[in-house]
């Protein structure tokens, strides 16, 4: 990535889109908190991460939620023991606390009564779900999304769209997602930014990027095989 410039509002969601390889997660990633940045500032808050030592930036991450690609669940936990793992670690919570709290956001996410249903028991789907839980079940205020409907079908990935709808909505998060679907894209996102060689070419809200007269995020919003973005493989 170079020159990267991307603000995003406190409660809204910002949806990064680009294709595959363009440094959409690498720039989550430093979000995050997870990556640091070779050069300029990454700043949550107007405080700037980047630089921040590794117990200030613990601090940080507590307060961010990841919701990664495939889930990431623990195969050796069930859903209870997957969504109170962050608590049990993080916090001081009492074991009843974190029963409340982990009934609590998996009843949020649609998923009330599979505490004890193990991951491989569980459809693509769900286990995003689980891992939207366990991310909210921190209380984050930001909330970070890599390709959250990648793999699913029409049907699953607009519910998952919904869900990060109603995230955002109920509990008032900040959320940034990184993704190429363009229909789930444009259900959620308050504003738009695209990635395209490692740098952000364009961003607005969902109506000035469709309307956008930039060749290439013309072309990646329509999903056509000509213009300025080549396929080599």
């Amino acid at each position: 990535m170079r020159r990267i410039d991307l603000h995003v509002r406190k409660g809204e969601t910002m949806a990064v889109m680009g294709m595959s390889g363009a440094g959409k997660s690498t720039l989550l990633k430093c979000v995050g908190g997870l990556l640091r940045p070779t050069g300029g500032e990454m700043l949550v808050e107007g405080v700037d991460i980047a630089r921040m030592k590794e117990g200030d930036l613990d601090k940080i991450r507590g307060r961010i939620g990841m919701v990664f690609q495939y889930a990431a669940l623990f195969d050796s936990l069930n859903v209870y023991e997957n969504v109170a793992f962050g608590l049990r670690r993080h916090t001081r919570k009492t074991e009843d606390e974190i029963g409340e709290m982990v009934c609590q956001r998996l009843s949020m996410v649609g998923l009330a009564g599979t505490e004890k249903k193990m991951p491989s028991e569980l459809s693509g789907g769900m286990q995003k779900r689980v891992g939207l839980a366990r991310a909210l079940a921190m209380n984050p205020d930001i909330v970070l999304y890599d390709e959250p409907t990648s793999g699913l079908d029409p049907i699953t990935a607009a519910a998952i769209a919904e869900l990060i709808i109603k995230t955002r909505d109920e509990l008032g998060v900040t959320s940034v997602l990184v993704s190429h679907d363009i229909p789930s894209i444009t259900r959620v996102a308050s504003r738009i930014a695209m990635i395209h060689r490692g740098r952000i070419i364009a961003s607005g809200t969902v109506e000035e990027m469709e309307l956008c007269e930039d060749a290439t995020v013309r072309q990646f919003m329509k999903g056509e095989t000509e213009g300025p973005i080549r396929i080599t493989q």
